[in-house]
């Protein structure tokens, strides 16, 4: 067996290269480019708006470490007195070592609706305080418009730009069917529709009966609304949690 890993670079390498180590073969192919985003420049000015008391939320480790360097480089630091929160656990660990303070994160469902249901982020709690969402081009709406159904003011910094790269799906699935590749790892939802819309439809049928592995049940719900029909569920997007996983798999055959 092969498993196929389309997550970002660096971590799909990484990640690829654990597997590979471990005597499971395993292709490495980023689907797209993460790049500072276009709203760096108004990263301070939003985050001197936060009072205490008010939220700072990350989506990804991306959108905190284009965060930070930028704070860096002009000399600025995160702010005190906010609440920090983050989708995952890398996240959250990245936040906590970058800002220098604690960080709440879902312990257990790690995705928007995981966040949602934290107490921190009842309606009592975020009713009339900022909210800035640290983000990528576009994605996890429904954490703002379910934090502005509860009255909080949202606003989001794009910290870093995500932008896909030229790839010739035909050739692509010929080289993935000549490596037996049986399994998939996809970490969002935007890659999940972007590397189905490469595929042939000649190849649809082989690519949809591929097990995909995917971190949220949000991910899953779609990844079955597309047609597969062997999905696995690893709870976390995290390079650590998707070996564990796949390194049990993977000894399987």
């Amino acid at each position: 067996m092969t498993i196929l890993i389309t997550r970002p670079a660096p971590e799909c390498h990484l990640l690829a290269q654990q597997l590979n180590a471990a005597g499971i073969s395993t292709i490495a192919q980023p689907l797209l480019d993460i790049q500072p985003g276009k709203q760096l420049p108004t990263l301070i000015s939003q985050l001197n708006k936060l009072q205490s008391d008010d939220f700072l939320i990350a989506v990804s480790v991306h959108a905190v470490n284009l965060a930070h360097n930028y704070l860096t480089t002009q000399g600025a630091s995160w702010p005190k007195n906010v609440h920090y929160m983050a989708v995952g656990h890398k996240t959250s660990a990245a936040l906590s070592e970058c800002s220098g303070n604690d960080v709440l994160s879902p312990q257990s469902r790690c995705d928007s609706e995981g966040l949602l249901e934290l107490p921190a982020l009842a309606k009592a709690r975020v009713q009339n305080r900022r909210v800035l969402i640290l983000r990528g081009n576009g994605g996890r709406e429904l954490i703002s418009q379910t934090l502005q159904q509860r009255e909080a003011i949202v606003s989001y910094c794009e910290t870093y730009l995500r932008t896909w790269i030229p790839l010739d799906g035909g050739q692509l699935c010929q080289t993935w069917q000549s490596r037996q590749v049986s399994a998939l790892v996809v970490t969002s939802g935007e890659q999940l529709a972007h590397l189905s819309s490469l595929i042939p439809d000649d190849k649809m049928a082989w690519f949809l009966q591929r097990h995909l592995f995917v971190p949220s049940q949000r991910i899953a719900d779609q990844a079955r609304m597309l047609g597969f029909c062997t999905i696995s569920t690893v709870g976390s997007a995290a390079n650590a949690c998707l070996f564990t996983t796949l390194s049990k798999i993977g000894t399987m055959g």
